[in-house]
């Protein structure tokens, strides 16, 4: 297999926070890398806006040190890095002020028929401010897109808020609320696996789907960023946007085409059919202490932390095609190992011939966003060699960077969605009311922790979360899988 690129169509990127982390580490170097394969075309433009000062040679020079400290150092050519700094641009912007605003609109009214985006790669108290300043200095044009990043919101009345205020300014054909999950190449074969093949789509239902388990786990801990996630926690960081989105991607129904909003009308129904939760429904926990290491009450500087840095779910989609199937999510700091999958268990045959399936696991498609991004089929095969019908369990595997070779090297999620952003593709961007519609069930469940009064449990670092975690699956006869790299 060899990747295809699109060109896309000339365009000025004005990022503002271009001179903070995420600018650095994810969107300046997915940009060099599409630049890298002739993705960006000519006459292109990428204006960084923050607040410090500088001019275009110093912004380009702390670009080229992101591009040197980020990119792996065989995509890096003297050529290639020269081509992209030339396309840079720079402007010193008081987001709540008036300084820069006049600068910026000239600078982009050298190019008055470029697409123009605006990307807010910045705090979410901003979003509205920058915004507002946009249309007021008349910088916006009908083709004009505004990229926003969670958290969008603390909960449903904020997100409510945010919604209605960035709806003052842009309509919703212009706003693209970035969740970078979606923009995973299994995440999308997900899609095509299900939608394009007559394989699967028979199977895909409560009569033959087990259950399916989503697993989000990482290895490192909330030190350094403490502040910000003991306001927020595994539910809101987590739960409500990234896992959500993959739930709403494997249980949705066939869209009528994809298109954008077929494709979000179909994920809003999930949402929406997922009965509440209880307390019972969930598992909360909160990192332990390892060695050197502090425990996540050390790293937050709150002892009467009651803020979750693990959760696990029980779910059920209450409609005909999941009705009696139960979706386990997972979602933990300082666990086993550095993870992301969906794993769609299927049932035994109704009847075997062979007594030793019984111990078998069962059928399962498991589809890994991270690391080693592929999809592997287990089933059940005849052991080979003499002496009886043996049955084993083996994996029809397709690691992508396997299938693709060094000629289609998997692109990071921000390259593709930053170039859906410039196409006007919609289909991995969150609408506004998917958004109101995921805190509609997860706050609730919040407000039930908070008035039980009750701590998230204990979990050694290192691990799969509390063990209590195991008696949400148990209860129905079913396992977590084991969280390994």
């Amino acid at each position: 297999m060899v990747s295809t690129v699109i060109p896309v169509q000339p365009f000025d990127l004005v990022i503002f926070g271009a001179t903070g982390d995420l600018a650095h580490r994810k969107i300046l170097p997915s940009l060099y890398r599409r630049l890298s394969v002739h993705q960006m075309p000519e006459g292109a433009r990428i204006i960084g806006a923050a607040r410090s000062k500088m001019g275009r040679a110093e912004f380009r020079k702390s670009v080229q040190g992101a591009l040197e400290e980020f990119v792996e150092p065989g995509d890096l050519s003297k050529e290639r890095v020269e081509a992209f700094l030339a396309t840079l641009d720079y402007v010193t912007i008081d987001a709540a002020g008036e300084g820069g605003w006049a600068q910026l609109a000239r600078k982009l009214d050298e190019k008055p028929d470029h697409i123009r985006a605006f990307y807010l790669s910045v705090a979410p108290s901003l979003f509205a401010t920058i915004a507002g300043r946009l249309t007021e200095a008349g910088i916006t044009t009908p083709s004009s897109r505004i990229v926003v990043e969670k958290p969008l919101g603390q909960d449903l009345a904020s997100a409510r808020a945010l919604n209605a205020q960035l709806s003052r300014h842009f309509s919703e054909h212009q706003i693209y609320r970035i969740d970078h999950y979606l923009g995973k190449e299994t995440v999308q074969n997900l899609m095509a696996i299900r939608f394009a093949n007559a394989l699967f789509e028979p199977l895909w239902n409560s009569r033959y789907v087990e259950h399916v388990q989503i697993t989000v786990a990482e290895t490192v801990g909330v030190a350094g960023r403490g502040a910000y996630y003991d306001g927020s926690g595994a539910m809101r960081d987590m739960v409500q946007n990234h896992i959500m989105q993959l739930l709403c991607l494997t249980a949705m129904e066939p869209p009528a085409k994809f298109d954008p909003d077929a494709v979000r009308d179909e994920k809003l129904k999930v949402i929406r059919a997922l009965d509440p939760l209880m307390i019972s429904d969930t598992v909360r926990g909160q990192y332990r202490a390892n060695g050197k290491d502090g425990s996540y009450l050390d790293h937050v500087g709150n002892p009467a932390s009651r803020t979750e840095s693990f959760v696990a779910i029980r779910a059920h989609v209450s409609n005909w095609r999941w009705a009696g199937t139960p979706f386990y999510l997972r979602t933990g700091k300082k666990l086993a190992a550095r993870l992301s999958e969906i794993v769609v268990t299927f049932k035994h045959p109704p009847h075997t011939i062979f007594p030793q399936v019984e111990a078998q696991k069962g059928n399962a498609l498991i589809i890994r966003l991270q690391p080693d991004e592929g999809i592997t089929m287990r089933v059940t095969i005849k052991e080979p060699g003499p002496g009886g019908m043996r049955l084993v369990e083996v994996p029809l595997d397709m690691t992508f960077a396997d299938a693709l070779g060094e000629e289609g090297a998997m692109p990071e999620a921000y390259e593709r969605l930053i170039m859906d952003v410039i196409r006007g593709d919609q289909t991995l961007f969150m609408r506004g009311d998917e958004v109101e519609a995921a805190w509609a069930w997860t706050d609730p469940i919040i407000q039930l922790w908070k008035e039980s009064g009750s701590r998230p449990l204990a979990y050694d670092s290192g691990g799969a979360g509390p063990i209590e975690a195991y008696k949400l699956t148990s209860a129905d006869g079913h396992l977590w899988r084991e969280i390994v790299a």
